[in-house]
């Protein structure tokens, strides 16, 4: 059976003027489809096997082409809005008919000209579309290892749970609100460590580095903002996690940390009311 979404391999069944006619046997003539003269390779005769990429045209129906587009079933693409509709979003995939991305399937506002993360599907009507939704489209099993830096891409930012992420755009993962710092919104790609595998192969992210090779960084922020405010900071062990996210954008476990390298190197005294430098 010819596969819509997928790149596939199959027979020239029949020659003419308009192109070459395509089935997945040669002689079924039940459901041939059109690969377009000017796709069609030279020297290409009746029977030989062609690998093409099947879609639908503007008049919906199944068409080939030797194309490859950026996307295909069951993959993610970052693709571009070049054009925004009544309908929903019209996406580049690398072929001559624009992919639709309707507006129920856009999980945040999208913009002309900007790259976003999507999945390929069908829709009711049997025709090829473009989702934001793509939780579902992420594998859960990663080669990936405790500690080990990757990359991927925020789609969506849930004020309970944290930003879910997809790695690599194949894998499932999520920085919980502990680990999440900074300024990021859906759509950002970020860079990543391996915090934990859960059981069901989901991925658990930190936008931070090893908590050994963090406390330099953490050291020399928390230097920083003491000689910007004159040598003193109205934080120590007692302060509220939220007050220092809000004064360092880091956790209260890696301010403790940080803090307790500065103090065994005299590099600062800890009072009552905050911390010094000396």
């Amino acid at each position: 059976m010819i596969e819509l979404g997928k790149i596939q391999k199959l027979i020239v069944v029949r020659m003419t003027k308009v192109g070459a006619f395509l089935n997945t046997e040669f002689g079924r003539g039940d459901d041939d489809i059109l690969l377009p003269m000017n796709q069609v390779p030279q020297d290409i005769e009746i029977e030989d096997e062609i690998e093409a990429f099947v879609y639908k045209d503007s008049e919906d129906r199944m068409i080939a082409t030797t194309m490859k587009p950026k996307i295909s079933i069951g993959e993610l693409a970052a693709l571009t809005v070049v054009d925004n509709t009544r309908i929903g979003a019209f996406l580049d995939w690398g072929l001559d008919k624009d992919l639709l991305l309707p507006f129920k399937e856009q999980t945040y506002k999208v913009e002309k000209n900007v790259e976003y993360l999507v999945g390929l599907y069908i829709d009711k009507s049997s025709r090829l579309c473009a989702t934001m939704d793509i939780y579902k489209l992420l594998s859960d099993t990663s080669p990936y290892k405790v500690n080990e830096r990757v990359k991927g891409t925020i789609y969506k930012i849930n004020e309970d749970f944290g930003a879910f992420v997809a790695v690599d755009n194949k894998y499932n993962g999520l920085i919980p609100n502990k680990e999440f710092y900074g300024e990021y919104k859906a759509g950002d790609s970020v860079e990543v460590r391996i915090k934990k595998v859960r059981e069901d192969g989901k991925l658990e992210l930190s936008l931070r580095k090893e908590a050994y090779n963090e406390i330099d960084d953490d050291a020399k922020k928390i230097m920083d903002r003491l000689m910007l405010n004159g040598g003193k900071l109205a934080l120590n062990d007692n302060s509220l996690p939220a007050d220092i996210k809000a004064e360092l954008n880091m956790s209260k476990n890696a301010f403790k940390r940080a803090i307790g390298r500065l103090y065994k190197e005299r590099k600062i005294k800890i009072t009552d009311d905050g911390i010094e430098t000396i």
